[in-house]
């Protein structure tokens, strides 16, 4: 009986250590994503009252441990039964965010609003909602390719150590991206902290924190959309080989880029290429959406 219980506690230990190991290895290669998941649920808090800032966070962190509640199970039996549906869910997911970031562009092109305006947006528990779930649609995507990657990862894996990493990841991410979402939106908050202080020093410093803190918000919603167009085109791009080759055959013919294939340059160069593609794609599907509702207005009103 000892001797079965000291078998089953090393089985568990070794389980354990094995989850340790594989979940390093998932967060190094899912670090990109994460990278961009912070650029665009900072940006998405942007224009939200003050005093709604953490709860909106908040608001979106359990909405991202339910999609991440729903993608672990998904994945692990899409890719027990239907390993060829990962791909073509992933490029859908990847032309979505292109689209929302091409919707974004040209909804500011199109329909800009006066300083008053943009003073409130965000302000009604309308637009707190809208901005919610489009913060949460957007982490389902982001979630979805953490997902994917940590179960390449894992794939070959006892089941068990399979779903110990892949519930590691998706609680370390989730804990990890809101917790800075919610340091960054209350920067300025701790800079009047800062300032009420009596070193000379500390009032500085927080004077500075709440001078920039505006600037960093402003700078992290560009980020937050040109996240959308890298992430969404490098998800498409790598999926599709035909135009994974053909980008790659463009940027051979770089001068400069032909024998620098693995140097700092070429990967750099890369991703501006996906980003491209990113914001052509996001774009076409963003006019054909839109053709798509005035054909639907005009056959609406024809009928």
């Amino acid at each position: 009986m000892a001797t079965s219980l000291l078998l089953l506690l090393d089985d568990i230990a070794s389980v354990l250590d094995d989850v340790a190991t594989m979940t390093k290895v998932a967060a190094t290669k899912t670090a990109g994503v994460v990278g961009d998941d912070l650029a665009l649920n900072a940006k998405q808090v942007t224009g939200v009252r003050p005093d709604r800032e953490l709860a909106v966070v908040w608001a979106v962190a359990r909405g991202s441990l339910i999609n991440k509640a729903i993608l672990v199970p998904v994945a692990l039996v899409i890719s027990w039964f239907a390993p060829w549906a990962i791909p073509p869910l992933l490029v859908l997911g990847g032309g979505f965010l292109c689209f929302e970031g091409a919707e974004k562009i040209l909804h500011a092109m199109q329909h800009r609003r006066s300083h008053d305006d943009e003073s409130t947006a965000g302000t009604s528990p309308a637009a707190e909602a809208a901005k919610i779930r489009g913060a949460i649609r957007t982490d389902f995507i982001l979630s979805a390719e953490i997902i994917v990657i940590t179960l390449g990862v894992v794939a070959g894996r006892p089941l068990a150590t399979r779903v110990g990493v892949l519930v590691a990841v998706a609680l370390l991410m989730t804990v990890g991206v809101y917790g800075l979402v919610a340091a960054i939106v209350k920067l300025d908050d701790f800079g009047l902290w800062l300032a009420g202080f009596r070193s000379q020093t500390a009032r500085g410093f927080g004077r500075g924190i709440v001078a920039t803190a505006p600037w960093l918000m402003r700078a992290l919603g560009i980020a937050g959309t040109v996240a959308m167009f890298l992430v969404g085109g490098g998800i498409v791009v790598h999926q599709l080989p035909a135009i994974h080759h053909a980008i790659e055959r463009v940027l051979a013919a770089v001068p400069g880029l032909a024998n620098a294939h693995s140097s700092a340059l070429h990967s750099v160069a890369a991703r501006l290429a996906e980003a491209v593609f990113g914001v052509a794609l996001g774009l076409v599907v963003a006019v054909g959406v839109d053709q798509g509702r005035r054909f639907g207005h005009w056959a609406g009103h024809r009928g």
